[in-house]
């Protein structure tokens, strides 16, 4: 499937699977357990690192028996090889998603890309988009210029990852919702964009130092959100998650 397509096949979906519930726990029974309480509206999760690392690719498999669409946020950055290898996996383990930071440069980029769209996938599956992570939002302004001293702020950082993902071969990005409009304006409407750091007004913005409510990312440009203890925390987590697809209508 080509990038176009596959953007377009990815934007068509409603906005409950839209919303990327972020399974940031320790292991298997506790990522299973909670996707199964997100109920029938919970078609897409996120398996990060921490899971990843505990549960390995057992936890993907299970989640797609469950019907579940998995972002694969494992942010790779390494040497073109490497990188395209584990895109590899990856769509054989039919992810939905799958991330790898900008900043590995022009070659790793377009090694991943061209890994993942002549990737061997399982039966029924859709290629896994290839999405690029610019700057991380954790990160602020003053961080940012400690671990990368450069003569680019913030903005010009996101916008200068973002044109070099997007030339390379990436299908989308990933990008704080304050950082969108600008992101929009270097890169135009194509790339797909994923935007974390979501929270609803008036809740706590924990650890992250960008955030944004649903509405105010989808009217930025944003295609997907990733939520994480807004949903995952709840007394009720379909609720919740409801409550923000509507917020994002």
């Amino acid at each position: 499937m080509n990038r176009d397509i596959l953007i377009e096949y990815l934007r068509d979906l409603p906005a409950n699977r839209r919303v990327i519930t972020a399974l940031d726990v320790p292991g298997p029974k506790q990522a299973l357990d909670l996707a199964e309480r997100l109920g029938t509206g919970g078609g897409f999760v996120k398996v990060g690192l921490e899971l990843f690392s505990a549960a390995g690719p057992e936890v993907v498999r299970q989640l797609r028996k469950m019907d579940r669409n998995v972002f694969l946020d494992l942010k790779y950055h390494d040497i073109p090889n490497t990188v395209a290898s584990a895109a590899r996996r990856a769509a054989a383990l039919g992810a939905s998603l799958c991330t790898m930071h900008a900043s590995a440069g022009r070659n790793a980029i377009a090694a991943a890309a061209e890994a993942l769209a002549t990737a061997e996938l399982p039966p029924g599956a859709v290629r896994p988009a290839l999405l690029a992570v610019t700057v991380l939002t954790s990160l602020s302004e003053e961080e940012i210029s400690e671990v990368r001293p450069s003569s680019d702020n913030l903005q010009q950082s996101v916008q200068r990852l973002a044109r070099l993902a997007w030339d390379c071969g990436c299908d989308g990005l990933v990008c704080s919702a304050a950082d969108l409009p600008r992101l929009r304006e270097a890169v135009g409407p194509a790339p797909l964009v994923i935007t974390p750091g979501i929270r609803m007004a008036g809740t706590a913005t924990d650890d992250q130092h960008r955030v944004t409510t649903p509405r105010m990312a989808v009217n930025a440009g944003a295609d997907f959100l990733v939520v994480g203890r807004p949903i995952t925390q709840a007394d009720d987590p379909a609720a919740a998650l409801a409550a923000i697809a509507k917020d994002m209508e």
